[in-house]
């Protein structure tokens, strides 16, 4: 069976793309060639990129369930990239059926996929969005039908600002999402660094981004805390993924960023 997606836009198969590179990483199989071959240069420079990929996707598991947990019951979760295995709605259903999701991406394959795999219910929907214009997402009318901004919601940044530059100022970015949300929202975040890795191996990886659809601006631990100005942090507080409240999930330990839960004050 072959690997191709069966939606496959012709300009969309030529340049790599972050979202269906990073589906890659975790096994997937919604990937044109260009992103595999991007990819595997990745895994040459970083050969346990693809672990790491599993170790994101393991936070963001414990985090929205600690959020539903904790009696949240919406969950924004902007650049949320292709569907796949433990997605936010099925994660955060388990404890509380009731949830109401919204998917949010840039990238149009991933918000068709994304459309297509949703349950067919009316408290889960994906939309096309850009974490560089936050008014907009919060404009857009599936958020209006499903998030309720009077009441607590977790935005959910989930290794998403690594591919916004400073340019484009991704701090008042998350400000603007923070100051939409009332006390006791959360915000879920996880951010790449290169913190320890040896310059030219992170020259090699920075290149092979830059010919992709998003170019990566990684960041340091303090860059990546200014996220959560304005936030109070859950416990064990911003530190390396794996690390971030361990529930006995299989961690191969392996992280390149940093995550944590924030909440509102």
């Amino acid at each position: 069976m072959s690997n191709e997606p069966t939606t496959s836009p012709t300009d969309a198969q030529a340049r790599p793309n972050v979202a269906r590179m990073y589906d890659y990483y975790l096994g997937g199989c919604h990937n044109f060639a260009a992103d595999r071959e991007a990819a595997e240069r990745v895994l040459q420079i970083f050969p346990d990129t693809g672990v790491a990929a599993q170790t994101n996707r393991a936070f963001l598991r414990r985090a929205v369930r600690y959020a539903a947990e904790q009696g949240v019951r919406q969950f924004l979760d902007v650049g949320a990239g292709l569907p796949t295995q433990g997605t936010v709605h099925e994660v955060v259903r388990a404890v509380a059926p009731e949830s109401r999701v919204v998917y949010v991406d840039s990238d149009e394959v991933a918000v068709a996929y994304a459309r297509r795999l949703l349950p067919g219910d009316d408290r889960t929907a994906a939309i096309r969005g850009d974490l560089r214009r936050p008014g907009e997402i919060l404009a857009d009318p599936e958020v209006g039908r499903l998030i309720d901004l009077r009441e607590p919601v977790a935005v959910l940044l989930v290794a998403v600002l690594h591919f916004v530059p400073d340019a484009d100022d991704p701090y008042a970015a998350v400000a603007r999402l923070r100051d939409a949300t009332v006390p006791g929202s959360m915000l879920v975040l996880s951010h790449l660094t290169l913190d320890g890795v040896p310059p030219v191996a992170a020259a090699q990886g920075q290149a092979v981004y830059q010919r992709s659809s998003a170019p990566l601006t990684p960041r340091t631990y303090a860059e990546t805390e200014r996220f959560l100005a304005g936030y109070e942090l859950v416990p064990p507080g911003l530190v390396q993924l794996a690390q971030w409240r361990p529930d006995g999930e299989p961690q191969a330990g392996v992280s390149h960023g940093y995550g944590g839960v924030g909440v509102r004050r």
